[in-house]
């Protein structure tokens, strides 16, 4: 019987890609049709029962937010669906809610060996969590009535989380490195803890061990990405993956440039601030100086508002627009879509520059308004190419749809929907 149902569904799929073989490729621009008016009523409504509640709300703010962003979606012309039960929900929110209780109970009570469980635990499970939050996101969308699923084995998933241990291998290996320089440490008066002596080699051996660590999230970043697309399934079609390690790792040099510019024009700004400010001081005299004073506060706080605006916002903003144009860039579904993305990284790191701005003026009431304007540009700057009509697409799909599989702790695990 399975082996009958399995050749039916090759037949099905063989028939599909051949018959797009002499098909017309259609592009469809991605739409968003929400508006940041419309978001704020839902957004408001959310913040404030998550205040009366005291956060206990947040799995339904998620809920109806990825609902509201979902229904305005358009993928060829049709809107996504979130279809995710609240009970399940709330069920994964009071888990991730117990768990962070119990480790801040350990830290504050000063339990070390608890704390060490909770960190070596949470480095086991982190692949289980993550593996299961995919599986809960894709198994709750849909699209004209398809769902979608993420295929992997766990044995895949926990494949690819190798650099998740590597890191916890690393940082093992700088702390034993720490506990070496024990003969050469220096005693705190307070706490009477001894503290490694700043060396040459104590540094280099931190340095190795950041530049190791960001490596590592480079590699887990690709790995989770690559797989994510490849083992994503829609019908039978499998997802196809173009970029390349070195990619991300180019990507991450270019923020890091980004972030050297941003920080040379912060200091240039503060100093240009600062300059003025006592020039202005200077020519007050004795008798202006309380408003000299005051000036210099100004000064100060317009400063240290800088420092946290300009610091790394642009530099994560690049980052972000940057991996999104190379992703949706390069994937594509089987060998019925594939997809481009324009995106252009100077407008979105304005554009994220501007909403920050008018999100602290407003006092955080732009905020609803920052997120559907930021959507709306990564969203309709991809376009889906489709071999053949849609409709044509999507009956086929639809036949090759498999059956619902249950998996309690993916149901369970909504962690990918904070925010």
């Amino acid at each position: 019987m399975d082996v009958q149902v399995s050749s039916e569904r090759a037949r099905a799929r063989s028939g599909l890609r051949s018959s797009f073989e002499s098909q017309d490729i259609e592009p469809h621009a991605m739409r968003f049709t929400g508006s940041g008016g419309e978001y704020f009523r839902v957004w408001i409504v959310n913040v404030l029962l998550s205040i009366l509640t005291l956060g206990l709300y947040t799995p339904w703010a998620r809920r109806r937010t990825a609902q509201y962003f979902y229904g305005h979606t358009l993928v060829a012309g049709n809107p996504l669906e979130f279809t995710a039960q609240q009970r399940r929900m709330v069920v994964g929110f009071v888990v991730l809610l117990l768990l962070t209780v119990a480790y801040q109970l350990a830290v504050n009570t000063g339990q070390d060996t608890a704390v060490g469980l909770f960190i070596l635990g949470g480095a086991a499970l982190s692949p289980l969590i993550w593996g299961s939050a995919m599986r809960f996101r894709l198994a709750n969308t849909r699209w004209r009535g398809l769902r979608l699923q993420f295929a992997a084995s766990w044995r895949e998933v926990y494949t690819a989380s190798w650099p998740v241990f590597a890191l916890a291998l690393v940082w093992l290996g700088v702390f034993w490195g720490l506990q070496s320089l024990a003969p050469a440490a220096v005693v705190n008066e307070e706490t009477g803890r001894k503290l490694p002596e700043v060396t040459a080699p104590l540094i280099g051996l931190v340095a190795l061990g950041l530049l190791l660590t960001v490596l590592c999230i480079i590699r887990l970043e690709f790995n989770y990405r690559s797989l994510l697309v490849l083992r994503s399934r829609i019908g039978n079609e499998a997802g196809r993956w173009k970029p390349v390690y070195m990619d991300f790792v180019k990507l991450w040099l270019a923020t890091l440039a980004v972030f050297l510019v941003s920080l040379l024009v912060l200091v240039a700004l503060v100093a240009g601030l600062f300059t003025g400010s006592l020039g202005l001081v200077s020519k007050l005299g004795k008798g202006g100086m309380g408003l000299g004073i005051f000036v210099l506060i100004m000064a100060a706080f317009v400063g240290a508002l800088l420092a946290m605006m300009l610091a790394t916002a642009p530099a994560r903003a690049y980052r972000e627009a940057a991996l999104f144009r190379l992703t949706w860039s390069n994937i594509g579904v089987s060998r019925i879509a594939r997809f481009k993305c324009n995106l252009s990284t100077g407008g979105y790191v304005l554009l994220r520059l501007r909403n920050m701005l008018l999100t602290v003026l407003t006092l955080g009431f732009f905020r609803p308004f920052a997120m559907v304007s930021e959507y709306r540009m990564k969203l309709e700057s991809v376009t889906v190419h489709v071999k053949g009509g849609v409709d044509q697409v999507a009956g086929r799909l639809g036949r090759q749809q498999p059956g619902g599989i249950g998996d309690a702790l993916a149901d369970a695990a909504g962690l990918d929907l904070i925010g």
